[in-house]
């Protein structure tokens, strides 16, 4: 199992390993929109365990860029296992 910490608000989630971010970060309070990665909405920085998330998708370069960013946006990214503390 994988968690995500959400600094913002100190609560922490389990899910299964190569689960989508989208609904935890929503249920958290990340504000969403589009859900398509074209509007920035659901933008999180990722403080701990880049490293535990799936690589950028091309929306998500299209929309941050390419690079060594912090950012991603919540509604394209998996955790692929580990831990993962973010803030919104």
């Amino acid at each position: 199992m994988a968690k995500i910490k959400f600094e913002t608000t100190n609560e922490e989630v389990e899910l299964p390993d190569d689960s989508p971010l989208a609904e935890a970060c929503e249920e958290a309070g990340v504000p969403f929109a589009c859900t398509e990665g074209v509007c920035g909405t659901c933008v999180i920085e990722v403080k701990e365990g880049k490293e535990n998330l799936s690589k950028p998708t091309q929306e998500e370069e299209d929309f941050l860029g390419d690079g060594c960013s912090e950012e991603r946006l919540a509604c394209q990214c998996k955790i692929k296992c580990g831990n993962v503390v973010v803030s919104f």
